[in-house]
């Protein structure tokens, strides 16, 4: 069941185009999901994802049963082979071995169809478990990121999802090949109670056995869980942030550093091996004494009369069928305890629950004029230093306004909160005087465009990036949307123009040129209000000059917060508005703060001198 805090999964709503902008997943989602009740086991969480799967599950165990059953009766149907016909004379050979022969297929085409119904439940589970922790991630809030490294998302989402799937659907399986053993002793017993007695005698041993090595084997695998996340994200720091490895030539210090992390892993994985070797022999060659024994006791009831020969090969091969299951159980403790702490890693993020919900009953934010209000604002990321405080600020619809400030004054921040990536911890924002609380997400993000100081996009074409707002937008939007933030001509002179694939993260672009694809990307979804955070900090003043003349245009027909450090920025805005320390300090025109506001002309001075 889901946590009535989230909201409704996207995948489920259906595959229409939605009409605040953006589309609906076409994917149906997972058929169920996990228990959300912390208190059970972790495979009692997992098992309604099973369960959805339940045809094909069920089928592949009851086929696999029947191919287990047919397998055990060939050696008693050996053993009367042997004693009727060879010994006795009392039946046709010819008969026997038609009837091993046609359980022998048997047994062999019920195993292929089991094992084929196995491994698509299994792809199947392990598909919806990658689906709802992504689904998750994507309904968390940023506060999550802001504490949690990618690499340990990635590891999470990727070799632990495989873990417990492998276990989930091959466990039982596994269970179900062991009762081979529960199956060989009623025929053992059916052929010589006594004889069955002494072969049984070594299961007390392995059950006491795996007891013990289930203990063992856990802290070793969520260790090894662990590092290998740590792995993970040392890497993927390292192919994103390449060029300030390299900028910086500290290639051989990741080197070590990742040495190091890959050392440890190394270590939990020699740890691991360790505690299987110590533990896994046992396991595997107790069936060998009970082999031993049904050899020496049985030979001696052979050669005293009270035992057949068919009865004791039967009793050896029923014995050589129980030591792969022997074996099966060994890897299943194994399998086991890493499946168990990859789930407690999977759960730790399937558990968290996001900051930023929407509210029951809440509405959409529909014909926005654009008024808005931060009404004694206060905000902080954690820490005891708030970022905003008593922050309040009134805009009209339609206004252009620029928030200036030093470096942590609240400018970003202030734009975050509208945008309700954080909610504030004290006051209100409001937007055409609902609380931004009391909307639903996806209107109040249609509502307000941001335009990021540091864009990102994706590895996909030019025209894909532009028109990821608004996927089925015509080549014509694409192509006027990128015209208004003056970045058609240096597209036209990609190799394949709009159809060009860019690089991870843009960087075959250059900043300024991420930069104006971000802008185009925003004034093709078209928001009433439009957010520019430093938007052209990386653009040429010559070809900013151009972007700026179509944003005058775009911005007469909405509210604009530019959040600006150059003066040609600020100059957007008729109305400036200063911040400090998380509080406004100043509210005027250019020309009124400059001839009134001693830090703003402190901040000026300070940006005249940066771009100089």
């Amino acid at each position: 069941m889901l946590n009535p805090l989230l909201p409704r999964p996207a995948a489920q709503e259906g595959a229409d185009a939605n009409p605040l902008g953006g589309v609906r997943s076409s994917y149906p989602g997972p058929r169920a999901q996990i228990s959300r009740d912390a208190r059970l086991t972790w495979w009692r969480r997992i098992l309604p994802i099973i369960a959805s799967h339940r045809v094909t599950f069920i089928s592949s165990i009851v086929l696999s049963f029947a191919s287990l059953i047919f397998q055990t009766l060939i050696p008693y149907l050996l053993n009367g082979a042997i004693t009727n016909a060879l010994e006795k004379h009392a039946a046709s050979l010819h008969h026997a071995v038609t009837e091993i022969i046609i359980f022998g297929v048997l047994a062999g085409v019920s195993g292929v169809v089991s094992r084929q119904y196995l491994y698509r439940t299994a792809y199947e589970v392990e598909t919806d478990l990658r689906s709802l922790i992504y689904e998750h991630l994507t309904w968390l809030s940023f506060s999550f990121y802001d504490r949690v490294q990618s690499g340990q998302l990635i590891s999470r989402a990727n070799s632990d999802i495989r873990s417990v799937q492998m276990y989930s659907t091959f466990a039982p399986l596994i269970l179900v090949q062991t009762l081979i053993g529960v199956l060989a002793f009623g025929f053992m017993l059916k052929i010589d109670p006594r004889l069955a007695c002494i072969a049984m005698i070594i299961m007390p041993i392995l059950y006491v056995v795996g007891l013990k090595m289930r203990r063992v084997l856990f802290p070793i695998s969520w260790i090894t869980q662990a590092r290998l996340a740590d792995v993970a994200t040392i890497v993927d720091e390292n192919v994103n942030g390449v060029r300030v490895v390299k900028a910086f030539a500290q290639e051989e210090a990741e080197i070590n550093r990742l040495s190091d992390a890959a050392e440890r892993v190394a270590w939990a994985y020699i740890k691991d091996a360790q505690i299987r070797g110590q533990w896994s022999p046992w396991v595997q060659n107790l069936p060998q004494l009970g082999l031993a024994l049904v050899l020496g006791f049985g030979g001696v009831m052979v050669l005293h009369g009270h035992l057949g020969i068919g009865a004791i090969l039967a009793f050896n091969a029923y014995l050589l069928m129980l030591q792969a299951p022997f074996m099966m159980l060994g890897q299943l403790v194994m399998m086991g305890q890493r499946a168990k702490a990859s789930a407690e890693r999977i759960f730790e993020i399937l558990d968290e629950n996001p900051d930023v919900v929407e509210r029951p009953g809440a509405y959409d934010l529909l014909d926005v004029r654009g008024d808005l209000d931060f009404d004694h604002v206060t905000f902080g990321y954690g820490s005891d230093v708030p970022v905003l405080m008593d922050f309040d600020l009134h805009i009209d619809a339609g206004e252009t306004v620029a928030l200036v400030g030093r470096t942590g004054s609240g400018k970003s921040t202030a734009a975050r909160l509208l945008a309700r990536f954080y909610d504030a911890n004290e006051g209100t924002v409001r937007v055409d005087g609902h609380d931004v609380r009391d909307v639903t997400l996806s209107s109040l993000r249609a509502t307000v465009g941001v335009v990021l100081d540091e864009p990102f996009l994706f590895s996909v074409t030019v025209r894909e990036n532009i028109a990821y707002g608004v996927p089925d937008a015509s080549p014509q939007d694409v192509e006027e949307a990128a015209r208004g933030a003056a970045a058609h001509d240096f597209i036209m002179e990609l190799p394949a123009g709009y159809d060009t694939v860019i690089g991870e993260r843009g960087y075959t672009l250059s900043g300024g040129q991420r930069q104006r694809i971000a802008i185009a990307r925003t004034l093709l979804v078209n928001p009433p209000v439009l957010i520019l955070d430093d938007a052209t900090s990386a653009i040429d003043v010559h070809v900013e000059s151009t972007i700026y003349d179509a944003l005058r245009t775009l911005m007469s027909t909405r509210t604009t917060i530019v959040i600006a450090h150059r003066i040609s920025t600020i100059a957007l805005a008729r109305r400036v508005v200063v911040l400090d320390n998380g509080r406004v300090v100043g509210d005027g025109t250019h020309e009124d703060l400059l001839a009134g506001s001693k830090l703003y002309g402190e901040i000026l001075a300070q940006t005249m001198t940066e771009e100089c």
